[in-house]
């Protein structure tokens, strides 16, 4: 009896087990598959030069790939600033899919330059569209509309503003059931306190988990496709030191040029499917 309960307790154990590895978030063995679509986007030689230049700190197949982006997706870009990804996006996603630029509302007086730069390039951008929301409650348009929901470099921005909740409940009412949220941003070494995370622009991956697994994500999977092992994300002036905003020293730029763009968390998170 005794060796039969001890067997029984040894085969609970180890389906616990099973169960709490079941729950790991998958590891990338291999490089996900990046269609003739996705490569023909990224190589158009109408893209502008300063930004194909920056491809290779940025890996913008291999990342767009690593999300799981369809070209039939409807896919929103949260703050997408002068446009860097749209011009991928927006042609990759142009004929069977759906592209929307979503940003703040400018301040009065100012205009988003992505209105202008869309308007003047209808080839590239005629099916993109732009939507405007409300910085301190942002919605995202008609609740689970959206296969993927997509910032780059974003959310220590949100984070020093104390807004970073916000967001992510709002990327959480935005996609359907099942849909996906990729996140890359400047990662801060583990255990870096929140005042430094702020102050430098760096965060840690714990802390970008925690904010989405509060608004009802999982953590699919993380990359390291745009990692920078020579960055130890401490710089006198944060991230921005680093290229391309180069805040530093004249005679520092050979430094910082070898350093290159910041390391960065590459995570991709899903909401969960309807039961």
């Amino acid at each position: 009896m005794i060796r039969l309960q001890t067997h029984a307790l040894a085969l609970l154990l180890l389906a616990a087990g099973a169960g709490a590895r079941a729950q790991t978030p998958p590891a990338e063995a291999t490089a996900p598959a990046i269609d003739a679509g996705l490569r023909a986007a990224v190589a158009d030689p109408g893209r502008d030069a300063a930004q194909r230049a920056r491809d290779v700190y940025r890996h913008p197949a291999e990342t767009l790939a690593f999300f799981g982006i369809r070209p039939t997706d409807a896919v929103i870009e949260i703050s997408p600033g002068g446009g860097w990804y749209s011009a991928i996006l927006a042609p990759y996603l142009r004929d069977r899919g759906t592209y929307i630029a979503a940003a703040a509302t400018p301040a009065p007086g100012r205009s988003n330059p992505l209105r202008a730069a869309f308007a003047a390039d209808p080839a590239r951008y005629g099916r993109a569209s732009l939507l405007e929301y409300d910085g301190k409650a942002p919605v995202l348009g008609a609740p689970g509309s959206a296969d993927a929901v997509l910032t780059f470099r974003n959310v220590h921005n949100w984070i020093a503003a104390g807004s970073a909740d916000a967001y992510f409940q709002a990327f959480f009412a935005a996609l359907k059931p099942g849909g996906t949220l990729g996140v890359v941003d400047h990662r801060a070494k583990p255990g870096t306190d929140l005042d430094a995370m702020k102050a430098s622009g760096y965060l840690t991956e714990a802390l970008v988990i925690d904010a989405a697994t509060r608004a009802g994500f999982v953590l699919d999977a993380k990359s390291e496709v745009n990692a920078n092992p020579a960055d130890d994300a401490h710089h006198p002036n944060g991230v921005w030191t680093l290229p391309p905003t180069n805040r530093h020293d004249a005679a520092d730029a050979a430094k910082y040029q070898a350093i290159g763009e910041s390391d960065r968390m590459t995570l991709r998170f899903r909401k969960p499917a309807r039961d």
